[in-house]
């Protein structure tokens, strides 16, 4: 019986984490936002940037939030403003409109994710922690991996891509329905507050500073290549929108794959040989894509960066814990400030898709990558 109450409060909490994984149908839906609006690359790549912007704004203010309100009550105020986010793209349709519909649900995913870690243990005991914490990374990449496929059926039998916004409203609004009503043990609303100064302080130590600029590029990268695969596909193979846009889908089915096996691979074997071996691997992998012509190949070297990158930000995350395990809280809010990179690539690969075409878009991806190859070089953490 106590097993069952149990997960009753699991399962509302995990399902939030379906709900994160919305924020990436910012890829495909600049795409077509691209397309309606006959804009360049540099002003459609504006949208991921009022995405992921908010990241950088609201992280810590969020936390601070969650000791006055709670945990829970913190998860459903992101849910009430992801679910307004949805339903502003359809009261109105143009380009303005949508960077505030993407705003919004910029800042909803960053409340959610700030708060929805925390909450899951409160339901779960701590050796139970780090599995279920797992399987929530595995729901948000299943809603990554499924936005672009309803983006695509709804453009092809509803008549418009724009009908994903309530489908997404609709569940939206089930999951906070769902954990409104389940009573959350101890939602603990007294903790130490993390201030700007002190999370910005961290950044003195070069290891961290290292680690956060990590966290900032893979986060782009991971936003540029939910972005550039259905632009570079039809450029290099004239497939139409729908068609590419699967493309992104298996990106993130590649990713999610990668998530599953990395999780048993990271158990047995040396993170930091696991982080650099990724990135000689993705880096081989981005450098053949920039040359490929086919679709096959397209595709598939898409599908083998996803699969390489799918664990570098949980690495490097670990990584800064490790290195200041006392300061935790404090690490945390900065590490997830750094998934403001998702507002940062993207712009520079619109100026660079404009100048030379997708694949400066690619390059700018392929120079993120180095970075990254030299954080797994450079950063030694002493256990």
């Amino acid at each position: 019986m106590t097993k069952k109450t149990s997960l009753a409060k699991v399962l509302p909490v995990l399902f939030g984490f379906f709900i994160m994984g919305f924020v990436d149908v910012v890829g495909i839906s600049t795409s077509y936002v691209q397309k309606d609006f006959q804009l360049s690359d540099s002003i459609a790549n504006l949208l991921p940037m009022m995405v992921f912007l908010w990241f950088a704004v609201f992280s810590v203010p969020t936390g601070m939030l969650m000791n006055k309100i709670g945990r829970k009550n913190t998860v459903l105020l992101s849910m009430v403003v992801t679910f307004i986010a949805m339903l502003v793209p359809l009261v109105a349709y143009d380009y303005v409109v949508v960077l505030v519909a993407f705003a919004l649900l910029g800042i909803g995913n960053t409340i959610l994710q700030v708060s929805l870690n925390p909450l899951v243990s409160n339901v779960v005991s701590q050796d139970q922690l780090t599995s279920r914490l797992t399987l929530g990374q595995f729901l948000k990449a299943i809603a990554s991996f499924l936005g672009p496929i309803i983006a695509g059926f709804a453009a092809v039998s509803l008549g418009s891509w724009k009908m994903l916004f309530p489908v997404f409203a609709g569940i939206t609004l089930l999951s906070s329905l769902w954990l409104l009503l389940t009573p959350i043990p101890r939602d603990e609303r007294v903790e130490e507050t993390t201030s700007f100064g002190e999370a910005f302080g961290l950044l003195k130590d070069k290891t961290i500073l290292l680690l956060f600029l990590g966290i900032l590029f893979v986060v782009g990268v991971d936003v540029g290549m939910n972005m550039a695969t259905p632009k570079f596909l039809m450029a290099r193979t004239g497939l139409p929108l729908e068609e590419a846009g699967l493309g992104t889908s298996l990106y993130f089915a590649a990713r999610t794959a990668g998530a599953l096996i990395g999780a048993i691979l990271l158990a047995k074997f040396n993170a930091m040989k696991f982080f650099k071996i990724s990135m000689v691997v993705a880096i081989g992998a981005m450098v053949v894509l920039i040359f490929s012509q086919g679709a096959v190949m397209i595709f598939a070297m898409v599908a083998v960066i996803g699969f390489a990158l799918a664990n570098i930000f949980s690495i490097i995350f670990s990584m800064a814990l490790q290195k200041r395990p006392e300061r935790g809280n404090e690490i945390s809010g900065l590490m997830i400030m750094g998934v403001a990179g998702g507002a940062v690539l993207p712009p520079v690969m619109g100026i660079a898709s404009d100048a030379i075409g997708q694949v400066g878009g690619l390059l700018v991806l392929l120079v993120a990558m180095g970075y990254l190859m030299a954080t797994s070089i450079l950063v030694k953490i002493n256990k």
